[in-house]
């Protein structure tokens, strides 16, 4: 079984009376891409705060490869690389100079944190701004940068906070893809944190969906697809012209199928048993036109929203 790097319990952060993280349990296991998702405003920084071991919790433990991330925030650091909402470096420093700088810090001699600079710069991307001034990055840039910086001691898990605030469509796939490339071979834990649903859905292994403080909900897209919509054990999306009322008496008449509703152009029928030969045969014997028949997937868009409703 893969060893816990985060384990959350019953972590709380109170503000006055208005809590910020309620009693949030949580578990991530090594080599995983966590997503954190929720609105802003929902408490998914204060806990990477608390993880970080920067903010005491008013109640419960974080704790970090067995480590209590508010007793012993330094041991913490040591293997946690944390990449921030807004990212902050010297300017008027070239990203080389300023990621020799994070690891002289780090108590890395000088020949190495040169080498090693250079290195997670090539990885990233940045090897022909290797020289330039930060100033005069881009976002996507100074994104990069900023992973590159997470990752200079060599962590054995990174923070992730909005990553990809304000870089554009195909800056955010690269990112989301170099972010992947890392965690799979190198065996990196990544707990992301994050707004966009689509994001998420594309590079994370697990998410939790966070709301008002609380995790509500948590796990593959596929297992709370089957929590939230499988109550019925197969649903499928038909295509089929003329889309009409008729088609949908027809349909609701074959055994096994228990409901059948319109969406758009699309039929959803949900059954007990798998009847989609049985649908494509009856369709076309009835003299329909049948353009497209599959199992219908839910998408974390679909999940969310279900959740988020749930809560109001």
């Amino acid at each position: 079984m893969a060893e816990a790097v985060i384990e959350l319990i019953n972590l709380t952060k109170i503000y006055g009376t208005q809590p910020a993280v309620d009693h949030l349990n949580l578990t991530v296991k090594t080599g995983e891409v966590f997503g954190l998702l929720g609105p802003n405003g929902a408490g998914k920084t204060t806990t990477i705060l608390m993880i970080l071991g920067l903010v005491e919790p008013t109640q419960g433990e974080a704790k970090v490869l067995g480590i209590n991330a508010t007793r012993e925030p330094l041991k913490v650091k040591k293997w946690v690389g944390y990449l921030p909402e807004d990212v902050g470096f010297y300017d008027d420093m070239t990203g080389l100079e300023n990621l020799i700088l994070t690891a002289r810090l780090n108590g890395m001699e000088d020949g190495k944190a040169h080498k090693t600079a250079e290195e997670l710069l090539n990885r990233v991307g940045l090897k022909e701004a290797i020289n330039k001034k930060v100033g005069a990055y881009s976002r996507g840039m100074r994104q990069r940068l900023g992973l590159a910086d997470a990752l200079i001691k060599k962590p054995k898990m990174i923070i992730l906070d909005e990553p990809t605030l304000g870089l554009d469509p195909e800056g955010m796939r690269e990112f989301l893809n170099l972010i992947r490339e890392l965690s799979k071979e190198e065996g990196i834990t990544v707990l992301l944190s994050s707004h966009h649903l689509h994001q998420v859905q594309e590079i994370c292994d697990r998410v939790g969906i966070f709301v008002k403080g609380r995790l509500i909900a948590q796990g593959t897209i596929s297992e709370l697809a089957k929590k939230l919509f499988f109550s019925e054990l197969y649903t499928f999306e038909a295509v089929v012209a003329p889309n009409d009322d008729k088609i949908i008496e027809i349909i609701s008449k074959i055994e096994g199928v228990t409901k059948v509703e319109r969406e758009d152009k699309t039929l959803v029928i949900n059954a007990n048993k798998d009847v989609a030969p049985q649908i494509a045969a009856v369709v076309v014997n009835k003299g329909y036109e049948l353009h497209r028949i599959q199992p219908k997937v839910y998408g974390l868009d679909d999940i969310y929203h279900c959740y988020f409703e749930g809560v109001q």
